[in-house]
């Protein structure tokens, strides 16, 4: 596909290189002379510089003919024209990324009138993920699929845990649970288990069920955490804003601390019902004064990833049972990680991950249609949705009959609105929803996990 993008930020550079590294032709366009150098070093891209929204300047970058545009720029509303003209230009499709709280309320009217095919919001698809991170205080990860009906758990394993030491073909019989071993991540690698697996003290283990079966799961684990009463967050972002009216739509009290006073008082005025307070969230003896280890959760959300980090290790050595922090640089995540802090979330990575499932949904026309992914960890490996669709191959053969690839593995189906954990007797059919779990750099479509005959 001939690719443009539009802002070569952490997103638009993170986007360049992963699609260039899929044997796309990608061009970026930038107006800072520092990160078109570094885009032109680093990346197998065509760089330009100039102003993303300006006609010429698009022109040159090849929006007429191409059949991605990607605004990413840091202005919204850059972002938004230049998704406007390039459509005009005879681009085939547009995705701005589009952050203002302002802009939530008409995003649809947006969209509509501004020919935007698709619109990418960080903060509140990572809003989304730390709500569902509280929902499963027991888990490190949460990812959901099929529209909430299966969810994947990323669990560390303890030295406790009767799983250890036992190969997965002893674990699961005739009546184990209804969930799934997808993966599991061992010392910066991601293993796809099969029956021979043997899980060890200090493993992720990504397990996929129902919610309904993942919490029974959890219960025989000894993990099933009480639900989520109270919130504690530091720093009053845009990440801060949307989580906070996600959690208060549950039924959590929300107390949010926020550095700056006039944006305390906005904050106060959008969020009537939760507790603001005016004060540096970092501050040790603002938290003791605040009691915030009267709090069920301390979610970090400042601007500055390092003290983000730094302050949810101290909340967690002060007992608060799930605690979660916002950090970009996923080399400090892989540091906090090893000292025991799970729970990181990368706004980053959560809007590369949906972009590459837009593309990948656009570019695949064998068949089937990616409707949901996720990154696995800090890895290449990939939990990945597909809708099968009538030319899919091999449909109605069992399984365990199927010539699918080494390390790959289907981890859950839902056929006719039944939720199945597969066995090697499932088969699968046009309308049905798929979960795949493999490594990125192999699979683009969902013929990719077939052997090729």
């Amino acid at each position: 596909m001939n690719i443009l993008i539009v802002g070569a930020g952490k997103v638009g550079s993170t986007l360049a290189d992963y699609l260039s590294r899929e044997n796309h032709n990608v061009t970026i366009i930038d107006n800072d002379d520092e990160a078109i150098h570094r885009a032109s070093d680093t990346l197998d891209v065509m760089c330009i510089k100039g102003p993303g929204a300006a006609p010429s300047v698009l022109r040159e970058g090849g929006a007429g003919e191409a059949d991605l545009v990607l605004a990413t720029t840091n202005m919204d509303e850059v972002n938004m024209l230049c998704a406007l003209t390039s459509k005009r230009l005879g681009a085939k499709y547009t995705i701005a990324r589009i952050r203002d709280v302002a802009y939530t309320e008409d995003l649809a009217s947006l969209q509509k009138d501004l020919s935007i095919d698709s619109v990418i919001n960080p903060e509140y698809s990572t809003a989304l993920e730390i709500s569902r991170l509280l929902r499963f205080p027991a888990a490190a990860n949460v990812d959901t699929f099929f529209r909430g009906k299966v969810e994947m758990l990323g669990v560390r394993v303890r030295e406790t845990d009767s799983i250890v030491g036992h190969p997965l073909s002893e674990l699961f019989g005739h009546n184990s649970p209804n969930i799934l071993f997808s993966a599991c991540e061992r010392k910066g690698q991601v293993i796809i288990p099969n029956g021979d697996f043997v899980p060890q003290a200090g493993d992720k283990l990504y397990v996929t069920g129902t919610p309904r079966d993942l919490s029974a799961y959890l219960r025989t684990l000894g993990r099933d955490l009480p639900k989520i009463h109270s919130a504690f967050l530091i720093g009053g972002s845009r990440i801060a804003h949307y989580l906070s009216k996600l959690l208060l739509s549950m039924g959590v009290r929300v107390t949010l601390v926020e550095n700056n006073e006039e944006h305390c008082r906005r904050l106060s005025e959008w969020l009537p019902d939760a507790l603001v307070l005016h004060g540096d969230g970092t501050d040790q003896e603002l938290l003791a004064s605040e009691h915030f280890t009267n709090n069920d959760a301390f979610i970090a959300l400042t601007g500055r990833d390092e003290d983000n980090l730094i302050s949810a290790l101290y909340a967690q050595q002060q007992g608060i049972r799930k605690v979660v922090a916002k950090s970009n640089r996923m080399n400090y995540s892989a540091v906090v990680q090893a000292a025991g802090l799970d729970c990181v979330v990368a706004p980053k990575l959560i809007t590369v991950a949906r972009i590459l499932r837009l593309v990948r949904g656009l570019q695949d026309k064998s068949g089937s249609v990616m409707t949901a992914l996720y990154q696995i960890a800090d890895t290449d490996a990939e939990a990945a949705e597909f809708l099968l669709r009538d030319n899919t191959p091999h449909l109605g053969v069992p399984l365990k009959d199927l010539p699918i690839r080494k390390g790959f593995l289907i981890a859950a189906l839902l056929h006719e609105k039944k939720v199945i954990i597969p066995s090697g007797g499932t088969v699968l059919s046009a309308g049905d929803r798929v979960i795949v779990i493999s490594h990125s750099t192999d699979i683009q479509a969902f013929r990719d996990i077939f052997e090729k005959l």
